[in-house]
C-alpha cells in the first residue's frame, strides 16, 4: 500500500509557464512547512489529471524541485519531501544493532593502569598462533563457561569479531555444494557472508519462538546433495527478538542429528538468556558456537570466538593460517581484567536494565502498531508486507531516521513477509525518543493501520 499524498494540488498564481507555476507552488508549500519531510508527492499521472496539465510538464517540474534538494525520487516508490533533513541537519541511526554505551573513559583509564605492569610484550613482538594465544583461548573458554557453553580451549578459535567467526563456521560446516538453512529472515551480516563465500542459503519458516522444527525437518529432507548446516540464533533472534524455549532447542538438535546436519549457533545474545541451555550444551558434537563481546560490552571491543566440536581444529587452523583473524592482545588483556574483577558481569547487568528501558519506550510509542519487543533486546521488530516496509524505510530516511533495508534481512528475495527492524541501542535516549516518535507519525497514515498485524505465523 502506498503512502497517500497530503498535498492539495495547485498552481502558483503568477504569470509564468505551467511548469514554473507548479515548481513555485510545490517549493512554497515545502519551505513554509505545509508539506513536511517524508510526505509523498502525488504520482505524476494523478497530478497531471487533477490539474489538467500535461504529464511531461509534471515530470519537468518534479525534476526541478528535486535538483533544488527539496524532494527525493525513489524508483518504483515515488517522490518524497526531504526538506526536514536539510533543516534538522542530522540522521538518527536505527539501522545499526549496537548496545547502548556502557564503558566509560574512567573505567578504561583505571583498567589500563592495572594491566600496564603485567601485559606480555611478546604478544606484540611475535606472531600469534593461527587460532590465537593459548592463554587468550583459556580466558575466552572461562567466559563462555559463564554462559553455559562447554568450551575446551584446545577447540577454540579466536577471531577479530563475531562476523569473522561466522564466516569461518560456514566454511567449516558446509561445502560449496551444500546448503545453509536458516530462519527466513535473519541477521543481514550472515546473509551477506554466505553470498560472498559462495554458500547457498535457504530460508526456513519461523514463528514467535524462532525456527519451526517441522519446517526445518521438511527442508533438510528435501536437500539430497552436498553437506547441510543449520545457522540460527536461538536467543533474541535478530531481527524478530524471538527466543527458543528449552523444548524447541532440543527438537532442533534432534532433527539436525537425524539429518546429519551440523548446527552453527549464533550466541552473541546468549548472555541475556538466563536458564536456557545453548545448543552447544545440548549437542556439543555437532554444534559450532559463535560468540563475541561487541553485543554484551561494546562494539569497539573486537573479540570473536568460535567453539568447535572435537576433531575440527586441524581444518580450522588450515583455513586461518593463510588469513589470520586473531583479536588484538590489548583487547584480550582488558577482558581478562574485567572478567576477574567482575566488571563484565556488572556491565551486562546494567546493559540489561538499559535494554529494558529502551524496549519499554519503543512499546509505549509504537505498541499500538504491533511492534514486537523483548525487554532483554536492543532491537524491536515491526512485521509488514514487503512493499509497505520498503516504502516506510524511504519515508523514514526523508525525515532523518535511518532504518535497515528489509531486503538485507531476507534469505529468499521473493519473500513478501518481512518487516522493519528498529535498533534501539545506538542513539542517546533523547534521540531514540525523537526517532521513534517521528516514525510513529509516519504510521499514523491510514494506509498503514494494518502494518503491525502482518505478524510471524
Amino acid at each position: 500500500m502506498r503512502l497517500q499524498s497530503p498535498w492539495a494540488p495547485r498552481l502558483a498564481d503568477i504569470e509564468a509557464s505551467t511548469a514554473d507555476r507548479l515548481v513555485l507552488a510545490l517549493a512554497d508549500d515545502i519551505i513554509e512547512g505545509r508539506l513536511k519531510g517524508g510526505d509523498r508527492l502525488p504520482a505524476h499521472r494523478d497530478l497531471a489529471w487533477k490539474l489538467g496539465i500535461g504529464l511531461g510538464t509534471v515530470t519537468k517540474a518534479y525534476g526541478i524541485v528535486e535538483r533544488r534538494g527539496l524532494t527525493r525520487s525513489v524508483k518504483g516508490r515515488g517522490t518524497f519531501v526531504t526538506i526536514h533533513q536539510a533543516h534538522e541537519g542530522r540522521q538518527i541511526d536505527l539501522s545499526s544493532n549496537t548496545p547502548p554505551a556502557m564503558l566509560t573513559e574512567r573505567l578504561l583509564a583505571r583498567t589500563l593502569t592495572v594491566i600496564a605492569g603485567r601485559i606480555d610484550a611478546d604478544q606484540l613482538n611475535l606472531y600469534a598462533p593461527p587460532t590465537g594465544h593459548l592463554e587468550h583461548r583459556r580466558l575466552m573458554a572461562r567466559w563462555l563457561g559463564t554462559l553455559g557453553v562447554p568450551a575446551d580451549p584446545s577447540c577454540l578459535v579466536l577471531t577479530g569479531n563475531a562476523r569473522q567467526a561466522i564466516a569461518l563456521a560456514f566454511d567449516l560446516a558446509c561445502d560449496r555444494q551444500g546448503v545453509i538453512l536458516t530462519e527466513r529472515i535473519t541477521y543481514p551480516g550472515a546473509i551477506a557472508l554466505a553470498c560472498r563465500r559462495g554458500h547457498r542459503m535457504r530460508g526456513v519458516e519461523i514463528d514467535a519462538e524462532g525456527m519451526i522444527p517441522e519446517a526445518l525437518a521438511i527442508a533438510l529432507a528435501s536437500e539430497k546433495d552436498g553437506g547441510k548446516a543449520v545457522y540460527l540464533t536461538p536467543t533474541l533472534h535478530n531481527p524478530s527478538t524471538a527466543t527458543m524455549g528449552t523444548a524447541r532447542r532440543q527438537s532442533i538438535v534432534d532433527i539436525c542429528r537425524r539429518a546429519g546436519a551440523r548446527i552453527v549457533e549464533d550466541g552473541v545474545y546468549a548472555f541475556a538468556a538466563s536458564g536456557l541451555p545453548p545448543l552447544a550444551a545440548l549437542a556439543p558434537d555437532i554444534t559450532l558456537h559463535i560468540n563475541g563481546l561487541s553485543k554484551s560490552l561494546g562494539p569497539g571491543l573486537r573479540i570473536g570466538v568460535l567453539a568447535l566440536p572435537p576433531g575440527m581444529m586441524d581444518k580450522a587452523e588450515g583455513i586461518v593460517r593463510d588469513m589470520p583473524m586473531q583479536p588484538a592482545p590489548l583487547s584480550c588483556a582488558l577482558v581478562e581484567e574485567w572478567l576477574a574483577s567482575g566488571v563484565i558481569a556488572s556491565v551486562q547487568k546494567d546493559l540489561g536494565h538499559e535494554a529494558a528501558r529502551r524496549s519499554r519506550l519503543a512499546a509505549s510509542i509504537l505498541g499500538a502498531a504491533g511492534l514486537i519487543t523483548d525487554p532483554a533486546a536492543c532491537h524491536a521488530w515491526l512485521p509488514a508486507p514487503r512493499d509497505d516496509a520498503d516504502e516506510l524505510v524511504v519515508a523514514a530516511a526523508a525525515i532523518g531516521v535511518r532504518l535497515t533495508p528489509p531486503a538485507s534481512l531476507m534469505v529468499e528475495s521473493e519473500d513478501q513477509a518481512t518487516g522493519i527492524r528498529l535498533c534501539l541501542g545506538g542513539p542517546s535516549f533523547d534521540e531514540l525518543t525523537d526517532a521513534l516518535s517521528a516514525f510513529a507519525g509516519l504510521l499514523k497514515n491510514a494506509q498503514y493501520v494494518a502494518v503491525g498485524r502482518h505478524r510471524l505465523r
